[in-house]
């Protein structure tokens, strides 16, 4: 069982009134559930949030009312429908994946907004400074692009003396710039050689392994981009066709089979997100309300697919994990 992992929630302080009286007020509020993703999971994400709410004083249902609206990958669908929850005049917009994020952002400047992401939301333009976002927005961000030279450590550990890795990136997603930058960075003072292949949907993940296996890669990274998490099954499967063996970053990746992943946990991410939610709700300023960070993180490996695809992990780097799946 995957250990819960503490992060800095900074939740302290003195609420400040949130000006509402622009919006007419709903009995009970209403919050708008902007996702890049599909219902699946998206569900599971309003699940950790919902908890979140509670843990404030609000119940979904009797206390507050959440309106999704998903995309399910295609992010071209995302400013219509932040501009529909604006429209609706709801208290506040949670926003799933940094496009989410930034479509709700363009939306409106004075709903308040809470987003979970992998990018690094000042460098991105989202908020102003982690400590005072400034604006409407704050959220949580997981900076899964600094997280790519550790990840890259990982692999090299996993693969001993590796020649090629590959990394799965998706051009046209906020942080994939960079995401590669980093990556690029942390692998040219290690002198490790990489492949970064594209892939904007699903539809190019078959193209996308045939350009991994003709470059010779012996592991591949998946970028941080949500559809790639969205059809994890599909890469998974991809990945087990190959034999290639491959990096992810979160633990729910690797419970589907996946082979190994560090990083943070996601739902309480949203639980956390949950929380800011009820406190604006409860009159604090998005603006005041510092972006949680995480402070420890999760590696987590599947033995079970190691094992598959004849890989031998060292008993180093089994001591240091938090969870491996048998």
């Amino acid at each position: 069982m995957i250990r819960r992992r503490e992060f800095i929630t900074l939740l302290g302080g003195a609420a400040v009134a949130w000006p509402l009286a622009a919006r007419a007020q709903q009995s009970p509020p209403m919050i708008g559930f902007l996702s890049s993703l599909s219902a699946p999971v998206t569900s599971k994400r309003i699940a950790a949030f919902a908890q979140g709410l509670r843990e404030i004083g609000y119940a979904a249902g009797p206390d507050v009312t959440i309106e999704q609206r998903l995309v399910e990958g295609d992010y071209q669908r995302l400013p219509a429908l932040a501009a529909d929850l604006v429209s609706r005049r709801v208290n506040l917009i949670a926003a799933l994946a940094p496009p989410a994020a930034f479509a709700a952002k363009a939306a409106t400047g004075t709903i308040p907004i809470v987003f979970v992401g992998a990018l690094d939301p000042v460098k991105s333009g989202l908020i102003a400074s982690l400590n005072r976002p400034g604006g409407n927005v704050t959220g949580v961000t997981f900076i899964g692009a600094s997280l790519g030279a550790k990840r890259l450590e990982l692999v090299r550990e996993l693969v001993p003396n590796i020649g090629i890795i590959a990394l799965l990136t998706h051009p046209n997603s906020p942080d994939a710039v960079e995401e590669l930058r980093d990556l690029q960075n942390a692998a040219s003072a290690i002198g490790q050689q990489l492949l970064v292949v594209p892939a904007t949907s699903n539809r190019d993940f078959e193209t996308a392994f045939a350009s991994i296996s003709q470059g010779r890669a012996e592991a591949l990274m998946v970028g941080s981009d949500p559809s790639f998490f969205e059809h994890n099954d599909q890469l998974v499967a991809l990945a087990t066709h190959y034999r290639i063996p491959a990096i992810f970053q979160t633990g729910e990746n690797v419970a589907q089979g996946g082979l190994l992943s560090y990083g943070a946990s996601i739902p309480d991410a949203w639980r956390l997100a949950g929380v800011y939610a009820g406190r604006i709700l409860k009159g604090a300023k998005p603006a005041d309300l510092p972006v949680v960070q995480p402070t420890k993180f999760e590696l987590v490996i599947n033995f079970k697919t190691a094992k598959a695809l004849g890989l031998e992990i060292l008993p180093s780097l089994l001591a240091r994990a938090d969870e491996v799946i048998e």
